[in-house]
């Protein structure tokens, strides 16, 4: 997917700097006079909604860094079809969300979000019908350089133990010192699961009710992943499956909302 990312402040800047090794470099637009350390964008501009005009048609992603009123007004000239405008995402120059706005199926908005709030450690906003539907989440970890078809095997015999299904998952959530697991990151994609990498630091702050291992901590200094993954990652989650090993994979279950 070639990608642009648009800024329009200082502090926009510094938020669109963190996005291009995540995203593979993708193109960088910043305003005339708006200096951030060494980024050289690929040009300046004077106007967002005579920008937006310009390279709404040339990318297949667009991830802006502003209000999302302003970018409301800046694509709505251009919006056409879901089928054959470009994602939209917009990030808030705190870092804190990244929403996906526009062609959140078709255009890939909602797996752009995902990646986006990944590099960020911001909260993915989804809002399309059949996303918000889900309440199960996936929490995974493992050990080094497992392969994808025993992650799937782990999750298939994990969903069963738990009574769901894989349609019925909102995400999976791994920590950041797996992010790089290709056997995980397979694995979700396979299912079609989006992938949230939750920080260490977040998990280390973590005060829920989860089952905690001194093992895990001496080899990765948290005390636990697949289960305060799973619960993190989601509104009011609680468990529905503890930790399960599987040849080398951990997985837990939990359910976003009361308990029953």
């Amino acid at each position: 997917m070639t990608l642009a990312v648009v800024a329009l402040t200082a502090r926009g800047a510094a938020v669109a700097g963190r996005l291009l090794g995540p995203l593979g470099q993708p193109h960088l637009y910043l305003p005339a006079g708006v200096a951030e350390g060494q980024l050289e964008p690929r040009r300046r501009f004077e106007s967002v909604i005579e920008l937006t005009g310009e390279i709404f048609p040339l990318y297949r992603g667009l991830v802006y860094v502003m209000a999302a009123g302003i970018v409301v007004r800046s694509i709505a000239p251009c919006v056409r079809s879901k089928h054959a405008d470009p994602g939209v995402v917009v990030v808030d120059d705190a870092a804190r969300f990244a929403i996906s706005l526009l062609s959140g199926h078709e255009g890939g908005a909602n797996n752009l979000a995902v990646r986006v709030s990944n590099a960020l450690g911001a909260e993915p906003v989804i809002t399309t019908a059949s996303e918000t539907v889900k309440r199960v989440i996936v929490g995974i970890g493992s050990r080094r350089g497992v392969a994808r078809e025993m992650v799937k095997a782990a999750l298939d015999r994990a969903l069963q133990m738990a009574g769901k299904d894989a349609n019925a998952v909102r995400w999976a959530a791994t920590i950041d010192r797996k992010q790089d697991e290709r056997g995980i990151r397979e694995a979700c994609q396979d299912y079609g699961i989006p992938l949230r990498i939750i920080s260490s630091r977040a998990v280390r702050g973590f005060g829920g009710n989860f089952n905690r291992s001194p093992v895990v901590k001496k080899h990765l200094g948290v005390e636990g992943v697949c289960e305060p993954c799973a619960l993190l990652a989601g509104k009011d989650a609680h468990l529905i499956l503890e930790k399960t090993a599987m040849d080398g994979v951990t997985i837990a279950v939990a359910m976003e909302g009361p308990e029953n």
